[in-house]
């Protein structure tokens, strides 16, 4: 996606027409309207806060996450404000380590794979950015109290200080969180796994330095623990109640601080919050309806042991943005919306899935199963001698090339290159949008067939990894300084691989033969003839 460099518009009016309404403004919504922002499209932000919401909820965000936020700008505003979390522990009642899992300095996406984050740091710069873009407008105290869709627009019913008025869209995504008016609008009902617990989370501001777990949960059937950092400044310990009735009692702050007595005192810190939440496992069972479409917890809702919750809304956005930004602009019939169900349900409930695995690990409540799990888990643990790994699947079938190729609907990798003028992550020296990756050796086939003249016409971005950077009117010749790109392409024995806007592989190719025709199947995905039949999807 590329910005087009429009000029600012006029504030929306009533019934005035947007390309794109976005219901909710967390950091789902947030990410939404800046990628749309981003590409040119006008964005409506409809929000029912007086303003930000300005309270920690997600505690963390992985490395795929960050390339979003770099994408937008915000990475080196935001690297002071995190902590990069090396290691997640799984202990019982008795302190005997039961798992753990580690995260490195520089994951797949080019970052730190674990940041703790205290919430309000990330919304302030996300609304920042959100702000900077002419074409989105945002606006806080206005609730959305009904929508109704045509076969060509939305007309969505606002309430705000003003009163009543209606404003029209192309389309209207639903970023409003788990009691999403979005979804209750459409009538669309959503899958319970099942697994849902009361806790109650304290939140704590540091006045000094002081030595706390960053990333535990502690498995004690006497009372399951959560201990989490929330940034350099902040932490966060949740526990586990019986009853969200124990609450009113639990809550109180000397009842909170004797809680925590083992490991903060009030001269460490002080104690900024007390809520109460019972977490969720659902998905949505559409996730689109017409021209309305579900985002973030709107569409589903997963446990916290996996610090994944945000970081899935925010592939959610990555998803659609793109997406939209094809079929606003024409090129593609907007059927090429149904793939984004199809691609990342699949995810999401694997996601979903492996947190309960691991919720129910940590919640156990009867003494002789948290026994007989932590036989398990330390024989394991004995046995392999090594952190467990996290894994997620690759998305499932959609806007990808016809052939099953290595890699296709896997996650990407980014590494650091050098244009002989500037040295960084690909994204920060190349940009954003489609890009082919092409060995050196097989440039010259898309040369030949004058692909390269329709790939720059259509966005895609030609990059050329290889030891030196070199001038070339069509391609970004770069230097693939930690070699990350020689060994991608090694690992999945191909010579091209195309990246899609939201990180994910369109698909790959070997020898030049079959690098210009992935090259001409893109071009038919993502523009002509595919804006009059919609995009072929992979199967």
């Amino acid at each position: 996606m590329t910005g087009t460099g429009a000029a600012a518009a006029a504030p929306v009016q009533n019934g005035t027409a947007v390309d794109v309404i976005v219901v909710g403004y967390g950091p789902v919504g947030m990410v939404a309207a800046a990628e749309l922002g981003l590409a040119g499209h006008r964005v409506l932000v409809l929000e029912r806060y007086a303003g930000l919401y300005n309270l920690p909820r997600a505690a963390s965000f992985d490395d795929e996450t960050m390339r979003t936020l770099a994408r937008l700008g915000l990475a080196e505003e935001l690297l002071p404000k995190v902590r990069i979390q090396p290691t997640y522990e799984w202990r019982n009642g008795s302190g005997d380590l039961l798992i753990e899992q580690t995260f490195a300095a520089t994951g797949r996406s080019g970052w730190a794979e674990w940041n703790m984050m205290y919430q309000p740091d990330l919304e302030e710069a996300l609304d920042t950015a959100c702000r900077a873009m002419p074409r989105v407008q945002v606006r806080h105290a206005s609730s959305v109290v009904a929508l109704e869709q045509t076969e060509d627009q939305v007309t969505v019913t606002v309430e705000g200080a003003g009163g009543r008025e209606t404003v029209r869209a192309r389309y209207v995504l639903g970023c409003d969180g788990g009691n999403s008016f979005v979804r209750s609008a459409l009538g669309v009902d959503v899958h319970d796994y099942g697994f849902s617990e009361p806790w109650m989370v304290c939140d704590f501001r540091f006045r000094r330095r002081t030595e706390v777990p960053c990333a535990l949960q502690l498995g004690d059937p006497l009372g399951p623990t959560s201990i989490i950092s929330l940034g350099p400044a902040h932490h966060r310990f949740s526990f586990m109640l019986d009853s969200t009735d124990d609450f009113e009692t639990e809550r109180d702050p000397q009842r909170v601080w004797k809680r925590v007595a083992p490991y903060l005192v009030p001269d460490d810190a002080d104690l900024i919050r007390v809520a109460t939440y019972t977490f969720r496992s659902l998905v949505a069972d559409h996730w689109r309806r017409g021209r309305v479409l579900l985002a973030g917890d709107a569409a589903h809702q997963m446990p916290p042991f996996l610090g994944q919750g945000m970081c899935s809304g925010f592939r959610d956005a990555q998803n659609l943005a793109f997406k939209l930004d094809l079929v606003l602009r024409g090129h593609v019939s907007d059927d090429v919306l149904d793939t984004y169900q199809t691609e990342r349900e699949p995810h999401v409930r694997a996601v979903i899935e492996k947190g309960i695995e691991l919720g129910h690990l940590q919640t156990l409540r009867d003494p002789e199963l948290a026994a007989a799990r932590d036989r398990t888990l330390l024989a394991r643990r004995a046995e392999t001698g090594a952190p467990e790994p996290t894994r997620f699947p690759d998305l499932g079938d959609g806007m990808f090339a016809r052939g099953a190729g290595a890699g296709r609907g896997r996650l990407s990798v980014q590494g650091v290159v050098d244009d002989g003028t500037r040295r960084d992550r690909l994204d920060q020296v190349v940009g954003g949008g489609f890009h082919l990756l092409v060995d050196e050796g097989h440039l010259a086939a898309l040369g030949d067939r004058r692909l390269l003249d329709d790939l720059a016409e259509a966005g895609v971005r030609v990059v050329v990894p290889g030891r030196r950077a070199a001038d070339h009117p069509r391609a970004v010749v770069v230097q693939d300084v930690d070699g990350t790109y020689r060994g991608w392409l090694a690992e999945l024995g191909c010579s091209a691989v195309v990246v899609r806007p939201d990180f994910y592989v369109y698909g790959t190719a070997s020898g030049s033969d079959a690098v210009a025709a992935l090259a001409a199947e893109l071009l038919d995905t993502i523009r002509g003839s595919a804006g009059a039949r919609g995009p072929r999807t992979g199967t």
